[in-house]
């Protein structure tokens, strides 16, 4: 557990994010923050903006958002107002993210997997096994990789303004701790729409089942599925402690969350505007990373407090589920370009010499 939670501290030490491109409920935002109308630069207009994700408020993300919420409304002089949504109140990603599209919806900050369907490019990000620390995944999101990614959104009715922490996903059961690549054998998995997900726990033997996310803690408290992979916060503060005995430390798959802008609410923006949604999109992924960082290594030790079964899978056993997977990294490592992926590898091995 010592090397899982060193890992964490390296990413830590990582200058804040980069890349500027181009629940439930509503209007929860910061209570330390209720800026007075007048005070905002040229250029500024009365403006409402609604911000849903899919987390709950307590949830680093939710937390994000309302920091987001707060720096807005403080560079706007008050004049624009952002209203928050929890819990998938404005329906799951895929939605919010057709939501943006249609201009129904300004903000949602979704993880990039459901963006695939739309650019396949994005699942570099799936591709199993790849990073081992986030120190790794950061000089991907940070570098020009990340920024080719953001720079194709547009053609698609969005606008990508930073890369905010969502983490590595890790693997809980009611039947065994996993440890080797033997261990998935069987175990009846919920996972989201994903092909490379899917044909990776395939490959892995589990039994992939997708379903949505506001379905997950019925399913598992029901044994419909025998589990489920989430980053750590998501697993506490969906209490899936409450169905779940084992939580192992699998590392599968790192996956970011990309915070997204109507184009249509974009273009009627006035520049200073703008500059508003970057520097508060930016600063808020800052504070919403250290967040995540200190809630993933808190949320660790709290799970076991609650009675869950924790075990760390070791870096050999996780290169024998690498091999286990190779064959789907090599298959759709081409689908999604294999210049891109090279590049992308070139980052992680630039960053694992630091």
């Amino acid at each position: 557990m010592k090397k899982w939670v060193k890992s964490l501290a390296i990413s830590l030490a990582l200058p804040g994010l980069l890349l500027m491109g181009c629940g439930g409920g509503n209007g929860g935002g910061s209570a330390t923050t209720n800026a007075p109308k007048g005070d905002a630069p040229a250029g500024v207009q009365e403006r409402k903006i609604k911000v849903g994700i899919g987390l709950n408020e307590d949830h680093p993300e939710g937390q994000g958002i309302k920091k987001f919420k707060e720096l807005v409304e403080q560079k706007s002089g008050g004049k624009m107002q952002v209203q928050n949504f929890f819990s998938a109140t404005l329906g799951d990603d895929q939605k919010m993210t057709e939501a943006l599209q249609g201009g129904l919806q300004e903000v949602t900050v979704p993880s990039t997997s459901p963006l695939v369907g739309m650019i396949k490019e994005y699942g570099v990000f799936d591709l199993p096994f790849v990073f081992n620390t986030e120190q790794e995944a950061h000089a991907v999101l940070d570098g020009p990789v990340g920024q080719k990614l953001l720079d194709k959104l547009p053609e698609h009715g969005l606008i990508g303004l930073a890369y905010w922490e969502n983490g590595f996903r890790n693997l809980t059961n009611s039947k065994r701790p996993v440890n080797t690549p033997q261990d998935f054998q069987g175990i009846k998995l919920r996972t989201m729409q994903n092909e490379i997900h899917l044909e990776a726990f395939k490959a892995l033997g589990a039994n992939p089942t997708p379903m949505a996310f506001s379905e997950v803690f019925s399913a598992l408290e029901g044994k419909t599925v025998d589990g489920q992979e989430n980053p750590l916060a998501t697993i506490k503060s969906n209490k899936y402690n409450e169905v779940q005995p084992y939580l192992s430390l699998t590392k599968h798959v790192y996956t970011p969350f990309v915070f997204l802008v109507s184009k249509k609410f974009w273009d009627g923006l006035s520049p200073e505007e703008q500059k508003i949604m970057k520097e508060a999109a930016v600063e808020a992924g800052k504070y919403q990373r250290e967040v995540n960082f200190k809630e993933n290594a808190k949320a660790v030790e709290d799970l076991k407090a609650a009675g869950m079964k924790v075990n760390e899978v070791s870096d050999e056993n996780r290169q024998k589920m690498k091999e286990a997977v190779q064959p789907v990294i090599d298959k759709y490592s081409k689908e999604i370009g294999e210049d891109l992926v090279n590049e992308m590898m070139a980052e992680i091995e630039k960053a694992r010499k630091k």
